[in-house]
């Protein structure tokens, strides 16, 4: 049975289901970053089917990649995604939004570091929605060479995370310091349980550490205390958090191993490891999982056929 046809089944069926009007899709890119967005979809958040890519090339900021893309979808349902638009020497992070995540609007650079000069970076911008304010939170880490204590890392390498909001993507607040727990920190996720309690998933970036830590507030913006030891191996980043059932699963890169695994948590106490139960789709790096309706990936999955037929006649 070719490709195609096992799609056209897997839709139909998702299609019939009344508790399906949901699935998950992952945003992705693939080294060395400058192609752009890639994605992958899943009806259980466990097994990833690959949709391809690039759906979006990056043109936004200095270095023209698009890095750890972090994508949402807002209550009027349009996907909204910024990126790390550079490795180094940059202020800012790209934006891009769309209705159904193939065509997108014009891309933006967001220098939400300026102020800052001598800004090293912006990594792995993540959205989050905070639904009390109706307004959108971007985190990222930047380093700021001689601006905290540092351990055993390079002044350039001396994270901490930052963050601003906005409404419209067009006017956004001042970047305030979001998180110095007194080490490098990066990829820092907000995941909300119930009304004041919030979890932040993050890497300790310090060496020898570079694995996934959690915190806790009481307010999305913090502060964010009682951060835990860490439960994943060294050499792991990029957490993206779901929610199945009554467990979060926390997925993360190894990326030394070029490979991801996910931990399973009730309490974000006590984590299980289930990276032999998930399956994705090699090349695929770290980005964001969110929710996305059946039509979106209808269209998505007839694109993705589109495409591969034609690259198909192609190399004949």
């Amino acid at each position: 049975m070719n490709r195609s046809l096992i799609s056209i089944i897997i839709l139909v069926l998702l299609s019939g289901c009344s508790n399906s009007s949901d699935i998950w899709l992952f945003s992705t890119f693939r080294e060395p970053a400058t192609e752009g967005l890639y994605l992958a979809w899943s009806e259980d958040g466990l097994t990833w089917n690959d949709l391809g890519g690039p759906w979006l090339r990056p043109e936004a900021g200095p270095g023209k990649v698009m890095r750890d893309p972090s994508v949402l979808r807002g209550p009027d349902g349009t996907y909204h995604m910024v990126w790390t638009s550079s490795w180094k020497d940059d202020q800012g992070f790209g934006y891009s939004c769309s209705g159904d995540l193939i065509h997108w609007s014009e891309q933006k650079w967001i220098p939400v570091m300026q102020h800052e000069p001598a800004t090293v970076n912006v990594w792995a911008p993540e959205l989050w929605y905070d639904d009390e304010r109706d307004h959108f939170v971007v985190i990222w880490a930047s380093s700021i060479p001689f601006r905290f204590p540092r351990g055993e890392e390079e002044e350039m390498s001396n994270h901490r995370m930052y963050y601003t909001t906005t409404k419209d993507f067009n006017t956004f607040s001042p970047t305030e310091l979001f998180l110095d727990p007194g080490y490098s920190v990066i990829d820092a996720v907000i995941v909300k349980r119930a009304e004041k309690d919030f979890v932040l998933v993050l890497k300790d970036n310090t060496r020898p550490n570079r694995n996934l830590r959690v915190a806790f507030s009481s307010e999305a913006s913090g502060p964010y205390t009682g951060i835990s030891d860490t439960f994943t191996r060294m050499y792991t980043e990029g957490p993206t958090v779901i929610k199945k059932n009554d467990e979060w699963l926390i997925y993360y890169e190894a990326y030394r191993e070029r490979l991801f695994g996910a931990v399973k948590t009730t309490d974000f106490k006590t984590f299980t490891d289930i990276s032999d139960n998930i399956f994705l789709p090699e090349g695929h790096k770290h980005g964001t999982i969110f929710r996305a309706g059946i039509k979106t990936l209808k269209g998505l999955q007839k694109e993705y056929e589109r495409k591969s037929e034609t690259q198909d006649r192609n190399e004949e």
